[in-house]
């Protein structure tokens, strides 16, 4: 009986662990706010945009805000949803959750090849003489490696992860004040620290409208990752407590982390004269008379790019297990192991990562090349949080039961979710009027024409072999099976 018991225990199944704590969960939500783009992307937006930054990304979180409040909402009120998939074919239906999980698996994939290509050119700074593909094969492996313990280990590793993001910003801004206070004097270009530089090199909004509404494509990608929360939400403790403390932070981590940091550094420097080539933060930290400066924040960065690429390894994994729930997938990739992972979903998905290795040994076009597909990946995103939003309006509709008995009820539910589509489809244009982003965003819906089709397939052949196009997704004790 006792080897009959053992064979059990470690038999695959069906379901997944809640081993995510709550310090890992507000960890993996500032962590999924923390960007690469906040550290090396800013330099860029502050030089197309000036001090008019400070309002782009103060727009985009409060708008944010609202997504995650909505999607709080929605997740609390069925623990069985486990992920974006599950809340738009639930609340949409089928071909919406069909759409939203293949798009939001392909996303984080595209993203985690682009991550480790980052990895290598951080690399290099600390050895150049280290061929590139190298650290992309060893990222490869480590994330192979990483998703394949436990939940709770993958929430270990992003705790540190985004504790090393948290502690290098605010390290900037007590550097910043400290400047500030003493008067610090550049010494190369005798430019002292004051906030009056904020104001006084033409402005808040030196270019004008234009300036201001090009930083919005620009500032968006920053905020890649937040709905990370969502995902992680379906593995962690008491999800009722640790949810909404998660979302709630937003506003705060993006006065901090965003407008705090960002404040400081145009403060200590003047923004016109910030090299967009170079991260603010090294430059900060370099004047302030810290010669590893370069050193150190390269590092950070490194760890961000390798956290991001975590994140978004591990949540396209789960992706892919909820699509094998719904018969959208081979059904081998929604058993687990005893761990609760989906290791068969950590293998498919990995076979992508290795693609990383022929593109950089092809050379600098097909880098470019991959830059151009990143950007559609990006796209995608303001596609997820959109259905995300239609998802919230399609439950204030049918569930107004659910909405009323909620202890963490989206604020404004009748006005906002409008606002915040019509905000999604702004950023859409900003995206179509830059030059670098609009061949990327206009050959977006050709992925979609393609899952529109592969759905249609699908369809017919489940209906032929007699299956559910996919089952609601039942309430917890309702006493009746959760279908994904």
């Amino acid at each position: 009986m006792k080897d009959l018991s053992e064979n059990i225990s470690n038999a695959p199944t069906e379901e997944l662990h809640r081993g995510l704590s709550n310090r890992h969960l507000q960890l993996i939500a500032i962590g999924g706010a923390i960007g690469t783009g906040l550290f090396l992307g800013s330099g860029k937006v502050i030089s197309l945009t000036g001090p008019s930054v400070l309002f782009i990304y103060a727009v985009i979180g409060f708008m944010m805000f609202f997504v995650m409040r909505a999607l709080g909402e929605i997740l609390l009120s069925n623990l069985n949803y486990k992920t974006f998939g599950d809340i738009a074919k639930d609340l949409i239906g089928p071909w919406a959750g069909f759409m939203v999980s293949w798009t939001y698996w392909c996303t984080w994939v595209v993203i985690c090849i682009a991550d480790i290509i980052a990895i290598t050119a951080y690399v290099s700074y600390f050895n150049a003489s280290i061929p590139t593909w190298i650290p992309a094969l060893v990222a490869a492996l480590a994330l192979i490696i990483l998703n394949l313990q436990p939940v709770r280990f993958f929430g270990e590793f992003e705790f540190w992860f985004a504790l090393i993001k948290i502690v290098a910003i605010l390290g900037l801004i007590a550097t910043g004040v400290v400047l500030l206070v003493t008067g610090f004097e550049n010494p190369d270009t005798g430019t002292q620290a004051s906030l009056m530089h904020l104001f006084d090199r033409g402005g808040m909004f030196p270019f004008g409208i234009g300036g201001f509404l090009l930083g919005f494509q620009l500032g968006i990608f920053s905020f890649i990752g937040v709905e990370l929360i969502g995902t992680a939400a379906a593995e962690t403790k008491d999800p009722h407590k640790n949810l909404p403390k998660a979302v709630n932070s937003i506003v705060v981590r993006v006065l901090i982390f965003y407008i705090g940091a960002l404040s400081v550094i145009m403060a200590i420097t003047p923004w016109d004269e910030l090299d967009p080539d170079q991260s603010p933060f090294v430059t900060t930290f370099a004047y302030a008379g810290f010669a590893a400066a370069a050193l150190g924040i390269n590092f950070v960065v490194l760890t961000s790019a390798a956290s991001s690429a975590n994140s978004g390894f591990y949540s396209g994994t789960r992706m892919m297990y909820a699509l094998s729930k719904d018969g959208h997938a081979p059904r081998k990739f929604s058993l687990v192991d005893s761990r609760g992972v989906p290791r068969r979903t950590v293998f498919f998905s990995s076979i992508f990562l290795f693609s990383a290795v022929p593109i950089l040994l092809a050379g600098d076009s097909v880098i470019a090349a991959f830059t151009f597909v990143s950007s559609v990946a990006s796209s995608f995103i303001i596609f997820i949080w959109s259905m995300l939003v239609i998802s919230y309006l399609q439950y204030y509709r049918k569930h107004p039961e659910r909405h009323q008995s909620s202890t963490f009820k989206m604020p404004l539910p009748r006005v906002m979710p409008w606002i915040t589509l019509v905000f999604f489809a702004f950023i859409v244009f900003t995206l179509l009027i830059a030059e670098d982003t609009r061949i990327p965003t206009l050959c977006t819906p050709i992925w979609f024409v393609a899952l529109a089709i592969a759905w249609q397939l699908r369809k017919r052949r489940l209906i032929s072999s007699g299956q559910p196009l996919t089952a609601a997704v039942a309430l917890p004790g309702t006493g009746e099976d959760a279908k994904y």
